[in-house]
């Protein structure tokens, strides 16, 4: 019998995981789709080597008839050739791609390979843009004498403002909190609470806690 998983991926840039898992079941519902197993893992899409992804493993395991759901295509790869490459590899094999973002179906035709091509570039390019910027904006800071990286002693996990609210932080964002919400009521800004959840890795503990809670509502 044909299934359906849903794959989610946070890379190191602080993607949200709660997004991903809330447009994909959304969608689900909307479309009567039931899915079977929700799949996720932290890891940059920029990882060279494919084989060291769990997505590997879950392609590899596909067979015909079965379905595939991403959030949108930047999470099966940042890598424009890798995103073409997949998605026709799947097709080729019997698989549907359903991009929820771009409200997408991808089928073994030219426009579905035009569409994967278009928004894999678009994923590539902005990407590259961001990183561009934030080269940028670090040179003109050290040029004009800024010493950057944290002062000596900073880094010891109890000296941050945000040490032992982890599980609070946890449970606002189960609540669909957002982030600039907890930020406000913990008192920090936005940034300080992004470094905090990737230094305590909260997001796979969270990533965790939401693939329990999903397959408990489709048992």
């Amino acid at each position: 019998m044909p299934k359906v998983i849903a794959y989610v991926r946070v890379s190191t840039d602080h993607q949200d995981v709660e997004n991903q898992l809330s447009g994909i079941t959304t969608y689900a519902e909307n479309e009567h789709i039931t899915i079977d197993e929700v799949v996720g893992e932290t890891i940059s899409g920029y990882k060279s080597n494919l084989q060291e992804r769990k997505f590997s493993d879950v392609t590899d395991e596909l067979q015909r008839g079965d379905l595939l759901i991403v959030s949108e295509t930047s999470r099966i790869s940042r890598r424009l050739l890798d995103v073409l490459n997949i998605i026709q590899s799947l097709l080729d094999r019997g698989i549907g791609v359903i991009a929820v973002k771009e409200n997408i179906v991808f089928k073994d035709d030219i426009n579905s390979k035009v569409l994967a091509f278009a928004f894999g570039l678009s994923a590539e390019i902005e990407r590259n843009l961001i990183s561009a910027r934030t080269r940028e904006a670090l040179a003109r800071k050290k040029a004009e004498g800024m010493i950057l990286g944290r002062p000596v002693g900073s880094g010891k996990i109890e000296n941050l403002k945000l040490y032992g609210k982890d599980e609070q932080i946890l449970e606002l964002r189960l609540k669909r909190v957002s982030k600039a919400a907890i930020a406000r009521l913990l008192d920090v800004n936005r940034e300080t609470l992004n470094r905090y959840i990737q230094r305590q890795e909260l997001d796979k503990e969270l990533l965790w806690r939401l693939h329990n809670k999903t397959t408990n509502k489709y048992m």
